[in-house]
């Protein structure tokens, strides 16, 4: 309890924990340390460097991702929004370079969720929430090199974050759950609903040849750095 007080504070208006500046510092320093680690991994695992193209696309997916989960459609109570099509951006990383840059760049983005929108009431929600969740949007790789891979890519990363935000919801918020349901049913409904729309609204986006092409463009500006290494 000493330590979550030195790197949080309650906050009665939240109803959950707030970083404090050690916090913010400890999430920082976990940044920075993902990234050496993750640019380690993948050249040792690749044989290349982590490009200075990628690095630039990654924290360029990321800053898109943050923005567009500011402009949120909808927020739930006890966290949770359906937004601007945030997650497209985080697994279209794993698209366009695979599971290992991909999650990589998801618990990156995780990170910087903990500091824009947190909400923490159990210390190891932080992990399932922030970490596992977000990190699964890499999953999004396994289809890098499929056709159609973005929208494959995206529905798998996609029920990676929901597969963990269950295991959260029954875990840490049963407590919550509406009169007369269990705390998995309730979670899977919770989750299911700010989740699957944006899914949903993400898709028929995604159905747009133009959008799919773009993507793809992108992708192919992406790689070429790493094609040439």
């Amino acid at each position: 309890m000493v330590l979550i007080n030195i790197l949080g504070y309650y906050s009665e208006e939240k109803g959950g924990y707030l970083p404090a500046t050690a916090g913010f510092a400890v999430i920082w320093t976990a940044i920075i340390i993902l990234l050496m680690l993750g640019a380690f991994v993948v050249s040792r695992r690749n044989s290349v460097r982590l490009q200075t193209t990628q690095l630039v696309f990654c924290a360029m997916a990321i800053a898109l991702a943050a923005v567009t989960s500011m402009l949120k459609i909808y927020h739930f109570p006890f966290g949770g929004s359906i937004t601007l099509f945030s997650m497209l951006f985080i697994t279209a990383v794993g698209y366009w370079y695979g599971t290992g840059i991909g999650v990589m760049t998801g618990v990156a983005y995780g990170f910087i969720q903990l500091m824009i929108d947190p909400q923490i009431y159990f210390p190891l929600q932080v992990i399932v929430d922030y970490v596992l969740a977000f990190g699964a949007l890499g999953l999004s790789g396994i289809f890098a090199k499929s056709k159609n891979g973005l929208v494959k890519g995206y529905l798998v990363g996609v029920l990676g974050r929901y597969f963990f935000a269950v295991i959260s919801g029954a875990l840490f918020f049963g407590e919550y759950a509406w009169d007369g349901w269990a705390p998995i049913p309730y979670s899977l409904a919770y989750n299911g609903a700010y989740i699957g729309a944006e899914m949903a609204l993400t898709l028929v986006v995604l159905a747009i040849p133009a959008v799919r092409n773009a993507f793809d463009y992108v992708k192919r500006n992406a790689c070429v750095e790493q094609s040439h290494a």
